[in-house]
């Protein structure tokens, strides 16, 4: 089943929680970040501008009045993702580097090693202070993505035959586990990936839009106008992002933050849902009837097949791309007219 992409194959994408609305998901690709006070109701969903010295950590994490963005052996502390506020930089610790995932909960910060199968505890990464290590068991070694709220910690599992869920467990070390809940879809539509889960995989079709046949025995000239579509289905984008609140600090507006979060999810490889093509020189404005003067000659008894190439999500086309195809065969055309996606 097509599902989230891991923190693994993502740069500047994570989770972390702090302060009222615990839970943040933070996209650096898409230059802002989500917060909600449950990831299983997906209540009081806010989408957020993420500050430019923000983006693009390796890691996130939140701890006390703190966010922490680890890039490369540094971190950098601040009280808001949005302004930058009170930032401050230090190194980490040689013992804290180079760690595959890192939260905070029980006062401690924690680093998972997935290599070895262990997870550090300290409680300073600049100094390694009250350093302790433990085996991660192995129940609590597949998570895509890891948080810690207070006395607990979670983690995203792969999807299964009951879709996106996150595990809450008070120990790690022998997968305490507290409950396991599903995600809900408000939730997952943010996520990368996560429109695979709630949509369907996207696809990518070539549709007969006009078949014009020359029944007579005589060359003939065919010239008329035709009308196609181009551009995004705003009515179905607008379902993705119906139930969240923009903040002002964003600089997109919603239909746009939605068509970007489609344009992403057309980008990802078949694994997870995507298509693995570039779509960005396509119009992204809002779907409109466009009139193209066509001026064809037919043969004797041939018929002539207009194909347009339709992109969309599960089962519903969402982009009409503009570029019509011509042929004389029936069968739709097999190349994909879109570039490939940069890996």
């Amino acid at each position: 089943m097509n599902g989230i992409i891991p923190k693994s194959k993502t740069k500047g994408i994570d989770f972390c929680a702090l302060g009222e609305y615990k839970f943040h998901i933070i996209r650096s690709d898409l230059g802002c970040y989500m917060r909600t006070n449950n990831l299983k109701e997906g209540s009081n969903i806010s989408i957020h501008s993420l500050h430019p010295s923000c983006q693009n950590g390796d890691h996130y994490l939140g701890s006390g009045d703190w966010f922490y963005i680890i890039k490369g052996n540094s971190y950098r502390r601040v009280t808001d993702l949005t302004k930058d506020s009170g930032a401050e930089v230090y190194s980490l610790h040689p013992n804290c580097q180079g760690g595959d995932h890192y939260f905070s909960a029980y006062g401690y910060f924690h680093i998972i090693f997935h290599g070895k199968g262990t997870f550090r505890s300290v409680t300073d990464m600049n100094t390694d202070s009250g350093a302790e290590e433990y085996n991660l068991h192995p129940n609590c070694r597949n998570g895509l993505y890891y948080w810690g709220v207070l006395n607990y910690y979670y983690f995203l599992k792969p999807v299964s035959e009951w879709g996106v869920e996150f595990h809450t467990s008070k120990n790690l070390h022998r997968d305490y586990c507290v409950g396991v809940y599903s995600v809900h879809p408000d939730v997952l539509n943010f996520l990368p990936g996560g429109l695979s889960v709630t949509k369907g995989p996207s696809f990518g079709i070539w549709e007969n839009i006009k078949t014009i046949t020359n029944d007579s025995n005589t060359p003939v000239t065919w010239t008329k106008k035709i009308n196609k579509k181009v551009g995004y289905n705003k009515e179905k984008m607008t379902e993705i992002t119906h139930n969240w609140k923009i903040a002002t600090s964003v600089s997109i507006e919603t239909g746009a933050l939605a068509a970007l979060i489609v344009k992403l999810q057309f980008s990802f490889s078949a694994e997870y849902g995507g298509s693995h093509v570039s779509t960005e020189k396509e119009s992204w404005n809002e779907m409109t009837e466009v009139e193209e003067q066509l001026s064809l000659q037919l043969k004797p008894n041939e018929s002539l097949y207009l194909w347009q190439y339709r992109m969309g999500l599960g089962e519903e086309p969402v982009l009409f791309c503009r570029d019509l195809k011509i042929d004389d065969e029936p069968n739709p055309p097999t190349g994909v007219p879109l570039p490939p996606a940069q890996s």
